[in-house]
């Protein structure tokens, strides 16, 4: 899932030119190749080929998602045939080179489907990710302080960035809490730096804002690898006492703010580990994860076009896979399970393992199950939560009636949950709200989005 935050858009390549002798063609396949593979709403790949000391090597980007640099294991020239192939994600492009070296024409091939692609020559410089004009840039009007606090449960210290306004203070205080997979202090994601635009919009209003890599990330201890949403919550819980205990904050006004599975964390928080004063969850799962998986999978493919039958096979198909993963009896027969399954979809033997990888691991179990709806029950601060109405991962057609259930059914007295049209899961203005947009929307965070979140937590704390 979740942020993004755990969509992996992986990549395979081989191609295949014609015409030309192997020589010719070793030369001629020299250099950057760029071509855009229509998924969503187009998605640049980059290959950049050089000759090392045993033959040819390459290397490939994605610009629009920010990845640079992915290694292409092996590198096969004969004839005007050429080969490139990318081990761990199990995909091939063949093509055929023009004469005259100036395109590449062919179908590139993964997890069954093809797709057509082609690529020309470029300048490396023309491959460069889209600006990010929202990205804040000093000198700051505020203090941007280097912190470290200790998870002392977990025997671990975090590395993290405190800003806050000038002054003395006490202020009011929220700690960021980001969505699935390793995350730095900024939430970059797909050259976005959600956290830092975020973190600079709150500290602008007023806020003190803290935010940190995760464990195992940039400056931060520990392993990021086998850990559950239940350790992560106990981190932000050390976070949480951090700030409540720094002269510039108040602590009777600390709060947290969580994007997607940091929507589902900041309530576990609240009610199990560090009691804060207000919560702001955006694009929060109220929902089973098993349920939200399998959700996301038919949404992504109808925005993709899908006929309504293929949606509804993607949907049977993920509840299968769901079911499997919720009632084996350990990891081993869970493997099973997931392998035959995935050989019967045709899927290469890499590829196979690699899901399995996944959910087999401590996170993915847990959040197949963990139900947040009893926890959203307990909650007993003021909560906004926060969808966007083009949001694919997180679905608000899903997520909204559980989590307005849940809240009135709490004993919150200010709980408000709105939708916000036209934003997509990170929250930026999107078509259609597939994960292969985020990196192509110069937006990083709708200003809507923005004014939203630091006009309610300004509200929540005017009387603190």
């Amino acid at each position: 899932m979740l942020n993004g935050h755990r969509v992996a858009f992986l990549f395979g390549v081989g191609f295949a030119l014609f015409g030309l002798t192997t020589a010719s063609a070793q030369e001629a396949v020299l250099g950057s190749w760029a071509g855009t593979l229509q998924v969503g709403g187009g998605l640049r790949i980059v290959f950049h080929v050089d000759e090392g000391e045993d033959g040819l090597t390459a290397t490939m980007d994605s610009p629009d998602q920010g990845a640079t640099g992915i290694p292409v294991s092996d590198v096969t020239v004969a004839g005007d045939s050429v080969t490139l192939s990318v081990d761990r994600i199990g995909g091939t492009y063949a093509g055929v080179l023009a004469d005259d070296g100036t395109q590449v024409e062919g179908q590139w091939t993964q997890g069954g489907r093809s797709f057509p692609l082609t690529l020309t020559p470029v300048d490396e410089t023309d491959t460069a990710p889209p600006p990010r004009p929202q990205h804040p840039e000093p000198p700051y009007p505020y203090v941007a302080d280097p912190v470290t606090f200790r998870n002392a449960s977990a025997g671990l210290t975090l590395t993290g960035t405190l800003t806050r306004p000038e002054g003395d203070g006490p202020h009011p205080a929220v700690v960021l809490v980001s969505g699935s997979g390793p995350q730095d202090r900024n939430s970059e994601v797909f050259n976005h730096k959600l956290f830092h635009v975020l973190a600079d919009h709150l500290t602008r209003q007023g806020l003190a804002v803290l935010r940190y890599d995760e464990r195992g990330v940039g400056g931060s201890e520990g392993t990021f690898d086998g850990a559950t949403s239940e350790d992560f919550a106990g981190d932000v819980a050390a976070a949480v006492r951090f700030l409540k205990n720094r002269p510039e904050t108040d602590p009777d006004a600390v709060g947290l703010l969580g994007m997607s599975e940091g929507g589902l964390v900041a309530p576990m928080v609240h009610t199990r580990f560090e009691p804060v004063d207000f919560l702001v969850l955006m694009a929060g799962p109220s929902v089973p994860g098993h349920e939200i998986l399998v959700e996301q999978g038919a949404a992504m493919a109808s925005a993709q076009g899908a006929p309504p039958s293929a949606v509804d096979s993607v949907r049977s198909g993920q509840k299968r896979m769901m079911k499997a993963i919720r009632t084996a009896s350990d990891s081993a027969e869970m493997a099973d399970q997931v392998r035959t399954i995935l050989k019967k979809r045709g899927l290469p033997a890499v590829q196979v393992q690699a899901q399995i990888e996944q959910v087999t691991s401590p996170w993915f179990r847990f959040f197949v199950r963990h139900d947040p709806a009893p926890t959203l029950r307990q909650v007993d601060v003021p909560v906004l939560a926060l969808y966007g109405s083009n949001d694919l991962q997180v679905p608000p057609a899903q997520n909204v009636e559980p989590m307005c259930e849940a809240l009135r059914s709490s004993p919150s007295d200010d709980a408000t949950v709105r939708v916000l049209d036209g934003l997509n899961h990170l929250f930026q203005p999107a078509d259609t709200g597939l994960p292969t947009e985020y990196a192509q929307i110069e937006t990083t965070m709708a200003p809507k989005a923005l004014r939203a979140v630091s006009s309610w937590i300004r509200e929540q704390t005017a009387t603190n």
